[in-house]
């Protein structure tokens, strides 16, 4: 078996928020990381529905990124916006 080729393998000091809310759609289950990873955006991980996303205040205003990312409607994704731009 050859030698495994990595790419790069850190370890590093992360903060994480576990935030759980519920909105008038649906229940979020949140951990957030913080990490000097990914250059001051935050990995948003939605432990009920098993989807992550590497999220920053500017991905907040992308149209239908928080739909796409965690196959949220609508109203689903405000809920989970409003509360991100509060966080961030």
């Amino acid at each position: 078996m050859s030698e495994r080729f990595y790419l790069y393998d850190d370890i590093e000091e992360t903060r994480t928020r576990f935030v759980s809310f519920m909105g008038e759609q649906q229940r979020f289950d949140l951990a957030i990381v913080s990490s000097s990873r990914y250059y001051g955006k935050q990995l948003v991980l939605d432990v009920q529905s098993n989807r992550f996303a590497i999220i920053g205040s500017d991905d907040l205003d992308e149209p239908g990124y928080l739909e796409h990312a965690y196959k949220l409607s609508e109203e689903e994704a405000e809920e989970l916006r409003s509360f991100l731009h509060e966080l961030m």
